[in-house]
Formats: structure tokens, sequence, C-alpha cells
């Protein structure tokens, strides 16, 4: 991983390079962008890649002080600045989505398409919300560590979780979480699930950004019907839906989403 400082904020990234279009991957909270390694390496042939660490994630530096959502679009759209020269095909999952919606409807020249992966465009339910800040409250106080056993069910499906195959890669990712920051997990969490509703901006785009819009058929996060209100609202995007997948679908159904955006990413080049 490469350091940038972008919107004043140390920013990890990786960069495969390459003189192809450039993809920009964004991941969602409580992970990193070692959740796309699937994808990269598929893509990496044709396209340069780039994936980043949001900050208080992964190799990122740590975000002590109150910040909001839009703090975290200005990193991103800073980082997208400054190590590339035109528009690119923002991947995002869940806060990742949350913030490519925004920089497509605020700066559209950064933007040539827009895959969102297990996201909404509203602001949070207030269920879930209320559910959510009493588990910040607890990370305020304990960290992540102790529970992993709440968190763990709402961003993974239960098949991927029960798979015996698959035990190593969630032991992956609990070791990850373990290690994440709670001041930097809590202002986070503060900030994403604070956020506002862009669903009725993005539908009153008359020639929105090529949109492809993926959700795992079992994301208690973000259900099927918040993709569902997306494709109804962003005119032109297509729809998948992911079996066996929960919230975190580029991890635990690789192969599906790297080919769904194989294929959109094809149409666009050949269009």
């Amino acid at each position: 991983m490469q350091l940038i400082t972008a919107n004043g904020r140390q920013i990890a990234y990786s960069d495969t390079g390459g003189d192809g279009d450039t993809i920009v991957f964004s991941h969602g909270y409580l992970m990193n962008s070692r959740m796309f390694d699937h994808q990269i390496a598929a893509l990496k042939d044709r396209y340069r890649v780039i994936a980043f660490d949001h900050r208080g994630h992964g190799q990122s530096a740590p975000c002590p002080d109150p910040f909001g959502m839009y703090d975290l679009v200005d990193d991103a759209e800073a980082l997208v600045r400054a190590l590339t020269d035109g528009p690119v095909h923002f991947a995002g999952m869940s806060t990742g989505g949350f913030v490519g919606l925004r920089i497509a409807l605020r700066s559209p020249d950064v933007i040539r398409s827009l895959t969102l992966i297990d996201t909404a465009a509203g602001a949070e339910d207030p269920a879930a919300l209320k559910q959510y800040n009493q588990l910040l409250f607890a990370v305020r106080w304990l960290g992540v560590r102790p529970l992993l056993g709440k968190v763990l069910p709402i961003l993974m499906g239960s098949a991927f979780l029960k798979d015996p195959d698959r035990q190593q890669d969630v032991a992956f990712w609990r070791s990850e979480m373990k290690t994440l920051d709670k001041r930097s997990i809590h202002r986070f969490g503060k900030a994403i699930f604070g956020r506002d509703d862009v669903l009725g901006d993005m539908a009153a785009l008359d020639s929105p950004p090529p949109t492809q819009i993926i959700v795992g058929a079992d994301d208690v996060a973000t259900p099927v019907a918040k993709s569902q209100a997306m494709h109804k609202a962003i005119k032109g995007a297509t729809l998948t839906v992911v079996p066996d997948a929960g919230h975190t679908s580029p991890i635990e159904q690789p192969q599906a989403l790297t080919d769904a955006m194989t294929q959109f990413l094809a149409g666009l080049r050949a269009g």
C-alpha cells in the first residue's frame, strides 16, 4: 500500500498502474480495500485499478476528531483527482456507495460510471439507526472486538459464516476488525449512519452516469428493497441480486461480483 495526503488526511491505497480506464474501489464500514482482492486480480490486466482504505480503516490514518459524511466524500474525491486525469469507474460497497453517489451528484466530471454494491441512496431507517447507535455507544468504550458476535451477522450472510470451507476467510476478517481503533470507528459510524437522503436527487438527474447496482440476496444492513429503490430512481440503472450473499457480497460471492462488473464494464467499452 502507498500513502497520499488527500483532504488533509493520510489515505492508504493500492494502484495496479496501466494505461486502461481507471476503476476506483471504495469499501464499507469496518472493512478495508482487501475486500476487493478477487475483483482487482481479475480486472487489473484490462484496467488500471485503484483501491483505498477510508480514514480510520486498514492502513489509513486514524480519525479521532468528529467529522461527517461529506468529509468522506471529500477524501475520496481528493484522492481520485490527485491520482487520475479523468473520470473513473467508481465501485463502492456500502459506505463506498454512499460516497460514490454523492460524488456523482456534486462532481459529475469525476465519475464515468457507478457500481453500487450492497448500499443505499436513502438515509438510515429509524429502527436500524436506533440499533446502530446502541452498538456505537458500546464501541466507543469497548471497541469492536467484544461486539463481533453482533456485528458479523449484520455484515455477512449466514451461508458464508457457517460454510466450513470459508472459515479461513471469516477468521481473516475477524482479525482485521479486531485491530480497528475504537475512537475512529465510533466517529466513522456517527458520520455514515447520520447521512442525508440523496435518492430524490439521483432520480432528478436527466443523465446520471451509467449505473450498475449489485446486492446480496440476504443483505441485512441494506436489504434488496433498498437496491430496488435505487434501480427505480436512477435512469438506465441495472440491478443484479446475488444469491447466497449478505452485506459483503464481494467477499462472500467474489466470482459473481467479478462477473457482473466485467459484463457491465465491457458493455460500456463496447458502447
